[in-house]
């Protein structure tokens, strides 16, 4: 039974090839942010479930934003470099094990922290409560507040929770006793490296504590991610097994209890049960055995009342939560399943048919050899996904250098494939930005020869970007060329690019024909399977001037602080600029391209159109259709962009193309 699970768990939540896919490219993009986000800039970090690995369906997507020269130091003598920094002291002294007040130190100049400042003892601290009603909506208009954080969905199905915080370089001395503890697991260098880098405060007080709405909580979110990388793979799926446990029987079962439990009990169970050595042989064959090991510490927190935090045992994260008769009627739940022995897995729908399958033929024989679970084709469209994702948007030519510079460093360390392939997603997307910022500079000087040298580097780069980027990357260059006037050789790329994605074998968002793309370019190197088999979605920096018809999109949504992109998928962009370049060239052929882009633009059922793109790619054909005069059927697309979900915050240009329309007519 325990092997039969293995292989389930290992199509649903992943083999451990794919979790080191999504792992390896997201800690890649988490150092190049490091490298490249300047002291003033916020840094953002990837958290939660996500970052470990898990991509489970209705799983959230958890961030933690932090200005980047703010740091929470314990005394002074901590921090020399106080001028670039500003300096937050913490004090634990009269907070419950877990939390801190937090002082401004040195001055602030950012305006939701002047604005969260109150005194007391005349000394000026940092509101949480305030902080955090401030923060809520800064990432995403209209979240809802949820514990720490600002929460919400985007479209329907992702879930977002993002936190603002602090952080410190240093190892709070709350936690002292955790490294005491770490004999066997996880080892030394993982140890040294969690205490290295520092940890977080979130903006949430204890609710017993003296000052609630003041007080701050440590976060260990980023010491909690190299924890589950140290786990093996059973460990991992054993963690993902009570994930689904929890979501699918506890929660299913009772609405009292509904809340009670969460994700983070459960992640703080298997650490618990690793560290205590309870299980002496974490493999496919102990899966079972590994849950119930979990299950009945569980239980035991529950009849108690105590779940001691991992790295602060004295912070009870049951306390205030799991109590009185709502703990009794949990434990009443969790005994009834306890009761039934594994049996209970069985009331979960997803885990249920792998169990019934060896209880119905108990001499079946289960493979445990996870190379013969997925096919490299999967592991290529895993890839692909999450390279895809490494985006790090800045204008500033002295980071974009900067960002070079680091990959160069990085190219010559050793890199795992995965983190090579990402590293050429991320050079691609540099390359891109680099080429068009330089053009931008130098257009207006009245310099010829500066422009004539500008204009010859961002040619070589975009080229370049095409020698080792995706079959979607030619577009940049083609769009160069509309940009410079260039119609006809952008005409010529376009149709190159429109060969290769129409070939049968693309893959594109995840979707490609198996066979064909084995056939075609199975066995090859990735540079050649990313230059002739693979497309994504064009990726427009909202702070760089690509092409002067979507310039009014891209300043709203930068105005409104909320995308530093525009997200847009591929064939739109490909028929947009076949509609822009024969404009010049020939006005049938631009009709024909208007009319492709339309038929995609009304029909498409979200193979080439993601609903959450359907935004921008109305508000294309809306521009197509009003620069060559058909007004009424761009006001037609204009409005149904407004209606659609807002991902690409467009909707002030759409009304402000619409108002234009309308006075002019």
């Amino acid at each position: 039974m325990s092997e039969s699970l293995f292989v389930g768990m290992c199509q649903m939540v992943g083999t451990s090839k794919q979790v080191a896919i999504r792992r390896e490219t997201a800690d890649i993009e988490y150092m190049l942010r490091r490298q490249v986000i300047t002291n003033k800039e916020v840094m953002k970090m990837l958290s939660g479930s996500h970052r470990e690995g898990f991509r489970l369906k209705g799983s959230d997507f958890d961030y933690m934003f932090w200005p980047n020269n703010h740091r929470v130091i314990k005394d002074m003598s901590q921090y020399c470099n106080t001028a670039n920094t500003t300096l937050i002291l913490s004090d634990s002294t009269e907070s419950p094990p877990g939390f801190a007040l937090l002082e401004l130190f040195t001055r602030s100049s950012y305006r939701q922290v002047q604005l969260a400042c109150i005194t007391m003892n005349d000394r000026v601290y940092i509101s949480s409560s305030t902080y955090r009603q401030l923060t809520c909506s800064s990432v995403f208009p209209n979240s809802i507040e949820h514990g720490p954080c600002g929460s919400g969905y985007i479209v329907e199905t992702f879930e977002y929770d993002i936190a603002w915080s602090f952080v410190s370089d240093c190892w709070p001395p709350s936690a002292s006793s955790w490294i005491d503890r770490c004999h066997s697991w996880p080892g030394p260098e993982v140890v040294d490296d969690i205490i290295r880098n520092g940890f977080h405060f979130v903006a949430i007080g204890h609710p017993l504590g003296p000052h609630t709405n003041e007080e701050w909580r440590i976060s260990f979110s980023q010491a909690e991610y190299k924890v589950v990388n140290s786990m093996n793979h059973c460990q991992f799926l054993t963690y993902g097994l009570l994930k689904l446990f929890l979501k699918e029987v506890i929660n299913q079962q009772s609405e009292d209890t509904n809340k009670l439990l969460c994700s983070y009990h459960m992640k703080t169970t298997v650490f618990w049960a690793i560290q205590q050595n309870t299980l002496p042989h974490w493999c496919p064959q102990n899966l079972l055995a590994g849950f119930w090991v979990c299950f009945k510490l569980l239980l035991k927190w529950v009849y108690k009342g105590v779940c001691p935090n991992f790295f602060i045992p004295q912070n009870n994260l049951f306390l205030t939560k799991i109590h009185g008769p709502a703990q009794n009627r949990l434990f009443r739940q969790l005994h009834e399943l306890y009761r039934k022995g594994l049996a209970c897995l069985l009331q979960s729908s997803s885990i249920r048919s792998y169990i019934i399958d060896v209880l119905y033929n108990p001499t079946l024989s289960i493979c445990t050899d996870e190379s013969t679970l997925r096919f490299q084709v999967d592991y290529d469209v895993e890839l692909v996904r999450e390279a895809s994702k490494v985006s790090i948007h800045t204008t500033n030519l002295f980071c974009l250098i900067k960002a070079k510079h680091t990959i160069e460093q990085m190219v010559y360390s050793p890199l795992t494939h995965y983190q090579a392939v990402t590293i050429r997603t991320f050079t691609s997307t540099l390359f891109q930005y680099t080429a068009f910022q330089l053009q931008n500079m130098y257009t207006n000087t009245g310099c010829n020869k500066q422009l004539y040298i500008a204009d010859k580097i961002s040619c070589q780069m975009l080229k370049l970007t095409a020698k080792f980027g995706f079959v979607s990357d030619m577009l940049y260059i083609a769009m160069y060329y509309y940009k410079t006037l260039r119609y006809m050789e952008a005409l010529f790329v376009l149709e190159m690019t429109k060969v290769k994605l129409a070939q049968s074998y693309l893959m594109y968002r995840g979707y490609v024909d198996r066979e064909r793309y084995t056939e075609a370019v199975g066995g090859q190197s990735w540079s050649t399977k990313m230059r002739q088999a693979v497309a994504r979605d064009v990726n427009l920096g909202n702070r760089i001037g690509y092409i002067s018809d979507l310039l009014l999109e891209q300043q709203c949504a930068q105005r409104d602080k909320t995308k530093s992109k525009l997200d847009i998928p591929v064939f739109v962009m490909l028929h947009f600029l076949e509609v822009l370049c024969y404009r010049h060239v020939d006005t049938t052929l631009s009709q024909a391209a208007l009319d492709e882009l339309q038929v995609l633009v009304h029909h498409d059922q979200g193979l080439y159109v993601r609903d959450v793109l359907r935004d921008i790619s109305w508000e294309i054909l809306g521009i197509c259709q009003q620069i060559t005069g058909n007004i009424q059927a761009a006001l037609y697309s204009y409005k149904q962009s407004l209606t659609q979900y807002p991902f690409n915050n467009i909707q002030t240009a759409t009304r402000r193309r619409i108002q234009d329309i309308v006075s002019h007519h």
